[in-house]
This record gives structure tokens, C-alpha cells and sequence, in this order.
């Protein structure tokens, strides 16, 4: 019967049951569990498994090029961080009401990091994120204008629950570059973005709502 059920759940794809039916059939033998108990805790694994795939490819999707959470960010080496108007970003309220966030400071203060991390947790609770330097966002753009992709391409820019743009503003944008910008940020109305930038939004011309100091 054992072998019958574990064909069973190989030919219905139901690998999180597989993976733990023995350890349920021990725990169903000892007693631990009932006829109910054993069904329900089964299908809880095989939850829990494909919520786990799904997030890994909601990971990959996201390139974060380096993984990064707020529970490992270590706000005592960078004390000028405001943790406690970080620590209210990560309940991600702003997210929920399409509302964005800038990240401005000196080099090397963690805007990168935070960023990051706020986006792994946007992930965590099933949004779909994409991180990316401004500047390569930018390349992307001007390389559809030569193929005539942009279209396209500027689809999967604005698809994305959160877009994180890194460095935002380092250098003066050329003419098609600010229209190519205008109009990520005017298609994405309603959908969040975080940018990162060593400029204050004064001086780097950004339209995001929420700001952290």
C-alpha cells in the first residue's frame, strides 16, 4: 500500500508529501497522529514545499546579484541609519498603497543593502520585485530603441509589483535618457519603486513620495 501511495504522489507531482511520508507514517504508527491529522500535515508539507519553490523563483526573477535581509543588516556599524523608520519600511504599508520609497545618503551608509533587503521581504510576502542598477535599466532602454524592442522591453519594466533602481542619478542624463525615465516612472503610476542615490531628491529630480533621511 506504502509503495501504492508513493506512486500515487509521484504521478500527481506532490514532491512536499513525498519528501516527508515517512516520517508522517512513523509519526501515524506511534500514535502522534490520526487518519485527519495525517492527511492534513501531509498536505501542509506539500504547502510549504511549493511555497518554498515558488519564492526561490521569485528570488531568481528579482536579481538581487546578492542576496541581503534586514534581520542580517548590522545597524550599529552604520549608526546614521534611522533603524526604527526602517524597521516601520519593512511592515512594507507603502508597498500595499503603491507608494515608493527614496534611499539618499553618502557612499558606503547601507542604501544599497536596505534596499535590498526591503525588496526581499516585498518578495517574502509574494510580490514580484526587480532590482537593478539605474544605469544598466537605462542601457536596456536605449538598446530597444535600436531593435525596436522598447516596447517590450519597457513591458517587463513596468510589470514588476516593486522596481528598485541602484544609484540613481549618478551622472546627468542625456535627453532620451530623461524621456526613457519619464516614461518608466509614468507607466508604473501605482506600482512602487525604491531609488537608491547619494543625491538628495532636491538635486536628483525624484518623483517617489516616501523618503527616508
Amino acid at each position: 500500500m506504502t509503495i501504492a501511495l508513493r506512486e500515487s504522489l509521484k504521478t500527481l507531482r506532490l514532491s512536499g508529501m513525498l519528501e516527508t511520508l515517512d516520517a508522517r507514517l512513523t509519526q501515524a504508527q506511534k500514535g502522534e497522529l490520526g487518519h485527519l491529522d495525517f492527511l492534513q500535515v501531509l498536505c501542509r508539507d506539500e504547502i510549504t514545499r511549493r511555497e518554498s519553490v515558488a519564492l526561490e523563483r521569485r528570488l531568481r526573477r528579482a536579481k538581487f546579484e546578492q542576496q541581503a535581509t534586514l534581520e542580517g543588516f548590522d545597524f550599529t556599524a552604520s549608526p546614521k541609519l534611522p533603524a526604527a523608520q526602517i524597521g516601520d519600511l519593512a511592515a512594507l504599508r507603502w508597498l500595499h498603497s503603491g507608494e515608493s520609497v527614496i534611499l539618499f545618503g553618502p557612499v558606503g551608509v547601507g542604501k544599497t543593502h536596505v534596499a535590498r533587503a526591503l525588496g526581499h521581504q516585498a518578495v517574502r510576502q509574494g510580490a514580484n520585485v526587480r532590482f537593478s542598477k539605474t544605469s544598466r535599466i537605462l542601457s536596456e532602454l536605449v538598446g530597444g530603441h535600436a531593435d525596436r524592442t522598447w516596447d517590450k522591453r519597457m513591458r517587463v519594466l513596468i510589470r514588476p509589483d516593486l522596481l528598485i533602481l541602484d544609484d540613481f542619478a549618478m551622472r546627468q542624463l542625456t535627453a532620451p535618457q530623461a524621456d526613457d525615465l519619464y516614461e518608466l516612472v509614468s507607466e508604473r503610476q501605482g506600482r512602487s519603486l525604491i531609488t537608491t542615490s547619494n543625491r538628495a531628491p532636491s538635486k536628483a529630480h525624484l518623483f517617489p513620495r516616501t523618503c527616508v533621511r
